[in-house]
């Protein structure tokens, strides 16, 4: 049976919430659904899906009052008539969820959880209206499971609605590419993430000025946007680290980079199930990564990477030593074996289509 799925994003931009929700698309398309991603936002950016793309083009700053957004988007389910509408992060539940209770459509909204959400929801306002909405979602699909139960935790409601599926990739033969400002001599060290707090930025320059003393040929590549990357870019000047830093933005192939770099490093506060770790996995680039929220399903400590407590910068560095010192064959291999069998985006489509039949039926 066809299924009319509507894919909402908050806009077209080469994060990992918007790749995953285009890839998904892409993959939900080849089994023979018809799928709409649908941006809220204006963005630039060109995602990896070659099915219909509709951009709302709603003014952020209206996201709270937007009755001609929510209008809009329920005149959409009007024409289409989609059987499932799928939340992927940011302001998308919260424009469904509002559009659904003013314009009384009755499409079964899905939200996706892919991150820890006590982290961010801190006061007693936030923690109502977020209550609000997700009563108000059909399903909940958390990427990992500590993300649901984080989540079960913070709202007990929610337990019975709530499955877990991963992220997961594409893959693709890699192309070549050149880093910017090293020679065959360096060891790179690379890093792919939006310059939010989350990702800790600020630690990870001060492992690696630490990393540099151990490995002063090391280069760091640097590969996002975000709101803190000035700052970024004063600290790396201010830690007279500069000259081992580039700075990429977004990137359309960054599995490329990835792919040729010698260490990905992922020290995190908060997160849920990062594609990129699975990303570099599945191109047998060495991973070292804080154990916060879902990556210790993945990430088995000496088995597929090198996994560090958070905060503890000094073993972090040392994990880096090793992973570019030592042979990592062994687990390199595991790693690509385990995104081989259980993360690529053509098994998790077809898991995301038994929770839609469930949902429907």
């Amino acid at each position: 049976k066809i299924v009319i799925i509507f894919q909402l994003i908050q806009k077209p931009q080469l994060r990992g919430a918007e790749m995953f929700a285009a890839q998904l698309s892409e993959e939900l398309t080849k089994n023979g659904n018809q799928v709409f991603l649908i941006s809220l936002f204006p963005g630039s950016s060109i995602l990896p899906f070659s099915g219909v793309h509709i951009s709302l083009n709603r003014p952020i700053e209206k996201r709270w009052k937007d009755l001609e957004g929510w209008k809009e988007l329920a005149n959409l389910i009007d024409e289409y008539n989609p059987e499932i509408i799928q939340c992927n992060a940011g302001d998308t539940l919260k424009f469904a969820i509002l559009s659904k209770k003013i314009y009384k459509w009755k499409t079964p909204v899905i939200v996706r959880n892919a991150s820890m959400v006590s982290s961010y929801i801190k006061s007693p306002v936030t923690k109502w209206l977020n209550c609000f909405l997700y009563k108000n979602a059909n399903l909940i699909i958390s990427v990992s499971n500590l993300s649901a139960i984080d989540l079960n935790v913070l709202f007990p409601f929610t337990k019975s609605k709530t499955k877990v599926i991963p992220i997961g990739i594409d893959y693709h033969q890699s192309q070549n590419v050149d880093f910017n400002n090293s020679d065959q001599s360096s060891i790179n060290v690379i890093h792919v993430g939006g310059f939010t707090f989350e990702k800790n930025h600020i630690g990870l320059l001060k492992i690696f000025k630490s990393f540099l003393q151990k490995k002063p040929n090391a280069h760091l590549h640097l590969l996002g946007e975000g709101p803190l990357k000035n700052q970024i870019h004063q600290l790396a000047f201010d830690l007279g680290i500069e000259s081992n830093l580039s700075f990429y933005g977004w990137v359309s192939n960054p599995m490329d980079y990835i792919h040729k770099a010698d260490v990905l490093v992922l020290p995190s506060i908060i997160e849920g199930l990062p594609g990129v770790l699975l990303e570099a996995m599945i191109n047998n680039t060495i991973v070292v990564a804080n154990n916060v929220g879902g990556i210790k399903e993945i990430i088995d400590h000496l088995q597929t990477g090198y996994l560090v407590n958070a905060h503890d910068e000094e073993a972090f560095v040392n994990a880096m030593v090793k992973a570019v010192s030592e042979d990592n064959s062994k687990i390199k291999i595991k790693a690509f074996e385990l995104v081989e069998k259980k993360y690529l985006n053509a098994n998790i489509a077809l898991e995301f289509q038994k929770v839609y039949s469930e949902i429907i039926k």
